[in-house]
């Protein structure tokens, strides 16, 4: 069974017409402020800006997924001649799918955990096309293997949970692609991806409108998606447009202040690199408020080794199971000093770095803090440490109790502390929050009451309370927008320069980690596969691993993306065969 070919509307008529869009939702939250635009047939057009900014609002408009919400919709939507407002319920779902499909940015959430995958794309197609089930069948096989599933016959039988991230997204994307749309809406989709099946999602995208003709809106926060992905660009900020026009023109010369503000949040390869850390001198020991425990060790000289990991070894699983997450790790973090540590997902960042806080125990191999052996202490005789090493979770939503203030999580440590009253206590969490930059007055509010950059902040104030000389930050701002994630940065690297701090940056991001880190070390399956300084792994990396994650890293340069497509394509050969 082929591909259909794409339903092209007639000629010179835009695929897409929105005029003076306006969504309001409960409470006079007026998402989307009168916001026009066309997109033309075989055309990418990406919304861009920071989280709040009613890009994902608009994206639900097109396919007029706000019918029934509670929301006051105002203005026109046109999709493929479709009246998206006055559709009735037939016409409504010959638009999903049939003439516009969405892929989401979740697929765990868009995919049904009890269906196998191309069950749930059959039924997609069954719903469009008078098909038979075995031709339903067969065409999602056809779109499985398209996206780039191998084996796509036996992997139309697995179930989500059965697929990697990556595998997940190309999933929906074929699912969308099943009906043979017109028009593809993308929200997000490749915001939980590591660096390098980013790009393949985003090659992908690239190869299929090139292929089939099909229209993309492009929903990102990510400047540098856009600039690999699309032909236009429509910044927005508040609901309202800032700007738009040729993706080369915004981004090589923005007309508008916050376009720029919004272009030099965006870390970059080719951008200024962090300085070497210089370190205050350590404070004088404050005197004991609680009962005497075991002594810590002496805090280090700026520079001295502080941790060293020693063959780092764990293991999950038993018999024909287990599998090996960590293989032989050794490395070492110094007193003041980034550790950057990238790799893709899977590769045993976030376990390498919960076995650096004693979170998990290693299998083998040795862990010292201080000089001090801790790999195998026990849990009380870590005790004296454990207020030392503390971690800042990759998602704050998942770390903070929804039923506790932020103020109560916060004040943790210090309760297990002991030695402190209640009134000095909810002083000390009120100054945390303060050097954080959040206001001191909202100790009493909960979670869901703070954006997801506010929500990182208590996390980064709840390990900040138990007074730490190192601090794992696993994956911190992988989930904000640029402008929110260079705040998040710019907060670590003013606590660290203020208290010494020495800090481990996992993440997947490598403009990201090249900016903020000292050194860095590239982690493949368990192993580390190259380690040295920033200008040293990121300016002659010697193995062909780390050249493709590299070479997988958006460019704000349109020209330089297409480039970066096809040496992706060579770099994935040349790894293949090491």
């Amino acid at each position: 069974m082929s591909v259909p070919d794409p339903q092209l509307p007639d000629t010179g008529a835009p695929l897409v017409t929105v005029d003076g869009l306006t969504v309001e939702f409960e409470g006079g939250v007026r998402a989307v402020d009168e916001l026009s635009f066309t997109l033309d047939a075989g055309r990418a057009l990406a919304l861009v800006g920071e989280s709040g900014s009613g890009k994902s609002t608009v994206a639900g408009a097109l396919l007029g997924l706000h019918h029934g919400t509670g929301a006051r919709v105002g203005g026109t939507v046109t999709v493929g001649g479709i009246d998206v407002d006055t559709a009735g319920p037939a016409e409504l779902r010959r638009l999903r799918g049939g003439v516009a499909a969405m892929v989401f940015q979740d697929p765990l959430s868009a995919l049904d955990p009890y269906y196998a995958i191309g069950d749930q794309i059959a039924e997609v197609y069954r719903i469009h096309h008078q098909g038979s089930r075995k031709a339903a069948r067969a065409r999602a096989v056809e779109v499985l293997d398209r996206v780039g599933i191998p084996d796509a016959t036996r992997r139309a039988r697995s179930r989500p949970h059965e697929f990697s991230g990556g595998m997940r997204q190309r999933a929906l994307i074929a699912m969308a692609l099943a009906c043979a749309p017109r028009l593809l809406v993308a929200d997000e989709p490749t915001t939980a991806l590591d660096v390098t099946v980013q790009a393949q999602i985003l090659d992908l995208l690239h190869e299929l409108r090139r292929e089939t003709g099909t229209g993309l809106l492009l929903v990102t926060h990510d400047v540098g998606v856009a600039a690999e992905s699309v032909d236009e660009v429509l910044v927005m900020r508040g609901g309202r447009e800032v700007e738009r026009g040729p993706v080369a023109r915004v981004l090589g010369a923005p007309e508008r202040p916050y376009t720029r503000e919004l272009l030099a949040a965006v870390p970059r390869l080719d951008g200024p690199a962090r300085r070497p850390a210089t370190v205050p001198a350590p404070a004088a020991p404050a005197a004991p408020t609680a009962p005497a425990e075991p002594a810590a060790p002496a805090r280090p000289a700026p520079g001295e080794v502080l941790l060293e990991a020693v063959d780092l070894r764990r293991e999950f699983g038993r018999g024909k199971d287990r599998f090996t997450a960590v293989d032989g790790v050794s490395l070492t973090v110094r007193a003041g000093e980034t550790l950057g540590v990238v790799g893709e997902s899977g590769s045993g960042k976030t376990t390498l770095g919960r076995m650096l806080v004693r979170l998990l125990d290693p299998t083998s191999g040795g862990l010292r803090y201080g000089g001090t052996e801790i790999g195998g202490l026990s849990e009380k005789e870590l005790r004296p440490h454990r207020r030392e090493l503390q971690m800042v979770f990759q998602d704050p939503v998942s770390s903070l109790n929804p039923r506790r203030s932020v103020g109560e999580s916060v004040a943790d440590p210090l309760r297990v502390a002991g030695g402190l009253s209640d009134a000095r206590i909810r002083d000390r969490v009120r100054g945390l929050l303060d050097r954080v930059g959040l206001d001191p007055d909202r100790y009493d509010a909960y979670p869901h009451e703070f954006s997801g950059g506010q929500r990182q902040r208590v996390g980064i104030a709840r390990a900040l309370a138990a007074e730490p000389r190192l601090i794992v930050c696993d994956e911190p701002v992988s989930a904000l927008d640029v402008t929110t994630q260079a705040q998040v940065t710019a907060l670590l690297a003013d606590l660290q320069a203020e208290l010494g701090l020495a800090l481990v940056f996992i993440a997947h991001d490598l403009s990201v980690v090249r900016q903020v880190s000292d050194r860095v070390a590239v982690m493949r399956a368990g192993r580390i596969v190259e380690q040295g300084t920033v200008d040293a792994v990121y300016g002659s990396p010697e193995d062909p691993y780390t050249r493709r994650l590299l070479a997988a890293v958006p460019s704000l340069d349109p020209v330089l993306a297409a480039d970066r497509r096809e040496r992706r394509r060579t770099l994935g050969k040349e790894l293949a065969a090491a």
